[in-house]
């Protein structure tokens, strides 16, 4: 079973019809969905292999919806319940691109993981987004641990530079380098921020990560797999015609990716898997199959 720990919120997508204007209206088209970097790919997941969320959300309508809509997707949901469900207001420029204004609300609030909550996973993956924040900071690091402990593999996505920057490069290399994840999945310019490129001599950054599999997407070009003492390999990416929405697509890799790796080991195999869910989601508002 995969397991997920992180944030469960609602998103409020925005399709913006063109520029901003500021100090009026802008045209834009709106849509709340269920997101949250984890409870995305919990769901992407869900379809591929058993998936497990745990994280917390708030005790109101919101979370008794957001926990509904990821159960229906056959997620086996553990949650705290307490304080405000977050929300995060997601705008969408022509291009597809995203800016985030993210509210986590209680998804901070996760306290000390049950032992009965990691109980049958096999792996356990955490968005960055959940070391930023307390207690849920300590909860990830320790439940991470717990299952490395127990014979699991264990991965961290990135997550943004924005909260990288936030949280700090150093700190959160240093934080790697303790975990010892078994995959480290970023864009290309989280690695590049983290010194993570797979494109010349590694550096001591990546020294660091002596037993981390890094995978680097990029886009429509191809994505990097960098495993220890192995030299890199590239996967293209196969085009995709209507791009319109890029929100979850990294989740949406990151799902792939480890169905595959847990059904087949096969880590070319999972990077194509990856590949061909992102491009599900490409075209439909928010962290959605089209």
């Amino acid at each position: 079973m995969l397991g997920v720990l992180g944030d469960l919120v609602e998103d409020v997508v925005v399709w913006v019809d063109g520029p901003l204007r500021h100090g009026t209206d802008s045209a834009a088209r709106v849509f709340r969905r269920r997101g949250g970097s984890a409870a995305n790919v919990a769901c992407f997941a869900a379809g591929q292999v058993p998936a497990r969320f745990i994280g917390c959300v708030g005790d109101d309508p919101v979370g008794d919806g957001v926990v509904a809509e990821l159960t229906g997707h056959g997620v086996d949901v553990r949650v705290e319940r307490r304080g405000r469900t977050g929300s995060v207001v997601v705008l969408i420029d022509r291009d597809g691109e995203r800016t985030m204004l993210p509210d986590r609300g209680a998804a901070t609030l996760l306290d000390r993981v049950p032992d009965a909550w990691l109980a049958g996973l096999t792996h356990l993956h955490v968005p960055a987004y959940s070391f930023d924040g307390e207690p849920v900071g300590r909860s990830a690091v320790d439940a991470l641990a717990r299952v490395r402990r127990a014979g699991g593999t264990t991965s961290v996505d990135a997550s943004s530079t924005g909260m990288l920057e936030q949280f700090g490069r150093e700190r959160f290399l240093g934080l790697l380098a303790e975990l010892a994840p078994t995959f480290v999945f970023a864009n290309r310019s989280e690695s590049a921020y983290l010194g993570l490129l797979a494109d010349g001599t590694p550096g001591p950054e990546r020294a660091r990560l002596a037993a981390t599999t890094v995978v680097t997407k990029a886009g429509a070009d191809a994505t990097t797999v960098d495993v220890p003492g192995e030299p890199p390999f590239a996967v293209p990416v196969p085009p995709v015609a209507d791009v319109r929405d890029l929100t979850g697509a990294g989740d949406a890799f990151a799902a792939g990716f480890l169905a595959g790796f847990l059904d087949a080991g096969d880590l070319h195999l999972a990077a194509g898997l990856g590949h061909r869910s992102a491009a599900r989601v490409l075209a439909s508002p928010g962290a959605s199959f089209g």
